[in-house]
C-alpha cells in the first residue's frame, strides 16, 4: 500500500494564542511523563485519490472526527515513540528517527494502512521539534517525547481497510517514565498474554496496549511497576514487559534477549544496545528464555542482572519478579554494573557526549 508521492511542504498555520512563557516554564518544571503537551502539532491527510496531501504545522487542538470513523469501530491505528534530546552544545537532536519511520511503515503494512514516505515522517518530526523547542524541560534526563500516529478517519461501517487516514505528530515534555523513582523496578508475571503467533505483536498498534491494561493494572494492584508477558502458546517463554524489551546478564558476562519471532516489538533501543554490546566484545544470544529458568538462574547466582529497555524509559534495571507461581530477586535487587555501563554509553551518544560511530544522532 506504499504511495510514491511528490515531496510535500508543511504549511505553517499561525497560532492565535500560544502558551505564555511563565505558564510554559511552570508546566515543564516537573512534567512527569505524558501529561504536558506543547503548542503545535503536524497533521497530514491521505486518501485514495490524492495520496498524502494537506500537510500542516499548526496549533495543537481537537481533531474533528465523524462518529462513524473507522478507527472508532475497527481500530485501524498505529503510533511511534521517539525523543528529541538537548546536546552538550545546546543544539537539539533526534536519535535514529529513520528507524522509527521504517517501523511505523512496518506497522502500517500489518494494519492495512498506507505507508508514509520516510523522509516526510522525519521532516514532520524535525519541524515540529524546532517549532516547540522552548518546551524542552530542564529537569535531569529531560527530553521532548515525540508521538507520531496515524488513524483511519473515513466514516463507514464495514470490515475493510479505510480509504482515508490522518497522520499526526504531537510533542510532550518528559521527565522520568517510572513514577516510583526506585533504583530498580519490580515486575509482575501476568497470566494474560500480549500477542500470539500471526498476530500484531510486532506492530506498534493501540490494540496491543489496550490488551495490556488489565494485566498492568493487576501489577500495580500487587505493588509492582510493570507487567511481564509470557508467550501465548506454552505460557512459559519470556517475551517482553508491557512496552519494553528485556535483557538478561549472566555471571560470565554474556547477555541474552528473547528473539524477534513476530510476537515481540522490535525495539530501536534494543537494537542499539545489541550494537553497543557487540562493540564491547560481549557474548550475545537471541534465544528463548523461560520464566522457570529465569527464577532458577537468579536463585543460583548465574543470572546477575536483568534490564528492560525502550524509548520512554531508556534502560531500566529489574530488581524483583513476582507472580502467582514466582517470587525472586535478581542480584542485590538494585542496578547492575553492566546495565549501568550500557545505559551510560547509549545516553552519552544520544546527548552528544560520546562519539557517534554509527551516525545515529540527527542534529536539528
Amino acid at each position: 500500500m506504499a504511495t510514491a508521492a511528490a515531496p510535500l511542504t508543511l504549511s505553517r498555520l499561525p497560532h492565535p494564542a500560544p502558551t505564555a512563557p511563565d505558564r510554559r516554564e511552570s508546566a515543564i518544571a516537573d512534567p512527569g511523563f505524558g501529561r504536558v503537551f506543547t503548542d503545535h502539532m503536524v497533521v497530514i491527510d491521505w486518501d485514495e485519490a490524492n495520496g498524502w496531501h494537506n500537510a500542516t504545522l499548526g496549533p495543537r487542538g481537537p481533531i474533528p472526527l465523524d462518529p462513524a470513523a473507522s478507527v472508532l469501530h475497527y481500530a485501524q491505528e498505529i503510533f511511534e515513540g521517539l525523543k528529541a534530546y538537548r546536546l552538550d552544545d545546546g543544539a537539539m537532536a533526534l536519535f535514529r528517527p529513520d528507524q522509527n519511520a521504517a517501523r511505523f511503515n512496518a506497522s502500517a503494512r500489518r494494519l492495512a494502512m498506507p505507508e508514509i514516505p520516510e523522509e516526510l515522517f522525519v521532516e514532520a518530526v524535525r519541524q515540529l521539534v524546532l517549532a516547540d523547542a522552548d518546551w524542552f524541560p530542564k529537569v535531569e534526563g529531560g527530553s521532548l517525547y515525540i508521538r507520531p500516529f496515524m488513524f483511519a478517519s473515513e466514516p463507514f461501517l464495514g470490515v475493510r481497510p479505510a480509504k482515508q487516514y490522518k497522520f499526526v505528530v504531537i510533542l510532550s515534555p518528559a521527565g522520568n517514565y517510572f513514577k516510583s523513582g526506585a533504583p530498580a523496578v519490580s515486575v509482575w508475571v501476568s497470566d494474560y498474554t500480549r500477542a500470539a503467533p500471526g498476530g500484531t505483536g510486532a506492530a506498534k498498534c493501540g490494540g496491543n496496549y489496550a490488551a495490556s491494561l488489565v494485566p498492568t493494572s493487576e501489577a500495580f494492584a500487587n505493588g509492582h511497576d510493570q507487567v511481564v508477558f509470557l508467550d501465548a502458546a506454552e505460557r512459559k517463554w519470556i517475551e517482553e514487559l508491557g512496552g519494553m524489551n528485556l535483557f538478561f546478564v549472566f555471571d560470565d558476562g554474556s547477555l541474552l534477549t528473547p528473539p524477534l519471532t513476530g510476537t515481540i516489538l522490535p525495539g530501536i533501543t534494543r537494537d542499539s544496545l545489541l550494537t553497543l554490546a557487540r562493540e564491547e566484545g560481549l557474548a550475545l544470544r537471541e534465544e528463548r528464555y523461560s520464566i522457570d529458568q529465569w527464577q532458577a538462574d537468579a536463585a543460583s547466582g548465574r543470572l546477575v542482572e536483568t534490564f528492560a529497555c525502550g524509548t520512554a524509559a531508556v534502560v531500566t534495571p529489574v530488581g524483583r519478579v513476582a507472580g502467582r507461581a514466582h517470587d525472586f530477586t535478581i542480584g542485590t535487587g538494585g542496578p547492575g554494573q553492566l546495565t549501568g555501563k550500557l545505559k551510560q554509553k547509549l545516553v552519552d551518544i544520544q546527548r552528544g557526549l560520546a562519539e557517534d560511530r554509527h551516525s545515529w544522532v540527527m542534529r536539528l
